[in-house]
């Protein structure tokens, strides 16, 4: 499967390539590389229907894993040149890269994540001291989740906070250009 480094999608960027970014939309709208078409990749089969399966696409994700996931979708549902970002955006902005963002695009899915995560292993241990020792078991569960989610990076709070109406919202247009 065909790989590019972000120093050669930034030149294929400045000639107008198709770059399908499949994060999910709080992620997009957070920050993203100028003109890039937001796909996420739950919805990548149906929205393959309005793309060209002749054209040659770039997918680009957070670090790569869930673009190199739509790649392999893309090309066993036909298309022929599908080319996946390595390190996405992570590596974009490493390069100190310029990224789009929407002005109001409100907390980012990893803060979001924090927050929640932080909430739960308070109120475990809160909960823990004044009513019931077993109540523990609610900050470990979290804390269990976390080293999975790194281990695996791949995080099911985020994309179960990624699915709440709050992060659901239609892109706005209301873009701002940041200078990494």
């Amino acid at each position: 499967m065909k790989c590019c480094e972000v120093r050669e999608l930034r030149e294929v960027v400045a000639k107008g390539c198709e770059l399908l970014d499949v994060r999910e939309y709080k992620e997009y709208s957070a920050e993203r590389v100028a003109g890039a078409r937001w796909a996420p990749l739950g919805e990548i089969e149906r929205l393959a229907a309005q793309l060209d399966p002749q054209r040659r696409y770039y997918v680009i994700c957070r670090s790569g894993r869930r673009s190199a996931e739509a790649q392999r979708k893309l090309l066993a549902m036909g298309f022929k040149d599908v080319i996946n970002v390595q390190g996405g955006m992570m590596a974009w902005k490493a390069a100190g890269y310029e990224v789009e963002c929407d002005a109001d695009a409100g907390w980012s899915l990893e803060r979001q994540v924090r927050l929640v995560a932080g909430l739960m292993v308070l109120t475990g241990a809160v909960l823990g001291w004044f009513i019931d020792l077993r109540f523990i078991w609610l900050s470990a569960f979290v804390g269990l989740g976390l080293i999975h989610a790194a281990v695996t990076d791949s995080c099911a709070m985020a994309m179960l906070l990624a699915r709440m109406p709050w992060n659901r919202s239609a892109q706005s247009g209301n873009a701002k250009v940041v200078q990494n």
